[in-house]
């Protein structure tokens, strides 16, 4: 363990990372915000989900360093009376599950078909290809809104509200993999021809074994960037949804539904509920696509300085 950290430290990855303040400024903010968020039972002044500590009357109440602000509530309360704060800290750790979550199932999807439309080959690749471009000319909020709106219609909101965090990583998911299916192609049809697999022909290597044991860690580094970004996509797209109603209830706070639900009170004076929850999705993803861009950059060899 200790040589492979000496190993890192000496790494180009690590070099260019000090280096960089932005990177160093984007991991930290990012850093903060996952713990805070994985934290949120332990750290969060109180429990959106307990309904014995909710009051209605408490109810749009401004920030504590307002007039009618109360110290109980630091950035205020939302429409049903619960801790902005608290209410944000657990709808960030929803929306960064469900982020990882539809990364995860998008990545083993595409990377699955990437590996064996690219080394296939002929009609096995076009086939899967074109799949893949079927896909790709559907929006991820077209995917999601109607396959949200049918499973609402077929089995009823109270049924979608359990099921809301499974399905939204299953569309999510499901509707992005074309990403990861095209880059792992086209690096598995880079590497298939190299000595190293010519080898593992040779001595009798089944294809699956080739594949993931020979081709594909030689065909990883652009699949860390794609996810890097990927997280932050996810992440949008399920606070677009929720904004729009099609994705998690109001009572299962994610930062989109927190958005959704302020939204109509934002001009009768109530913007806290609004703009507090959007400043943290705006950090949270900008912070990410800073990093998905560095690291972008440093696994770029043709920008690789020595």
């Amino acid at each position: 363990m200790k040589h492979k950290w000496r190993r890192f430290q000496q790494s180009y990855v690590w070099y260019s990372f000090k280096r960089d303040p932005v990177a160093v400024a984007s991991f930290s903010v990012l850093f903060f915000l996952i713990v805070i968020a994985l934290l949120a039972p332990v750290i969060a002044p109180y429990n959106p989900y307990d309904m014995s500590v909710i009051d209605i009357m408490d109810a749009e109440l401004p920030p504590s360093w307002m007039e009618e602000g109360s110290r109980d509530f630091i950035f205020g309360t939302d429409i049903q009376g619960r801790d902005l704060l608290s209410t944000m800290l657990y709808g960030m750790r929803l929306s960064v599950f469900i982020g990882c979550g539809a990364v995860l199932l998008q990545a083993f999807i595409g990377i699955v078909i990437g590996l064996i439309s690219g080394y296939a080959g002929g009609k096995t690749d076009a086939i899967l290809m074109r799949i893949a471009d079927v896909q790709l000319s559907f929006s991820t909020l077209m995917v999601a809104i109607v396959i949200s709106a049918i499973f609402q219609v077929a089995f009823g909101v109270g049924q979608y509200e359990q099921m809301a965090v499974p399905l939204l990583i299953i569309i999510i998911g499901v509707a992005e993999w074309p990403q990861y299916a095209r880059t792992v192609r086209a690096s598995v049809l880079g590497e298939k021809k190299k000595e190293y697999v010519e080898a593992a022909r040779v001595i009798g290597l089944s294809p699956g074994r080739i594949m993931v044991g020979h081709i594909l860690p030689n065909a990883i580094s652009p699949v860390l960037v794609i996810s890097t970004i990927q997280v932050a996509n996810a992440v949008m797209s399920e606070a677009a949804l929720s904004f729009m109603g099609l994705g998690m209830p109001v009572t299962k706070p994610s930062l989109g539904s927190l958005i959704n639900s302020g939204f109509e009170y934002i001009f009768s004076g109530s913007w806290w509920i609004t703009l507090f929850p959007g400043v943290l999705l705006v950090v949270f993803v900008l912070v990410i696509n800073l990093l998905g861009d560095w690291l972008r950059d440093v696994m770029n060899p043709k920008l690789y300085k020595g």
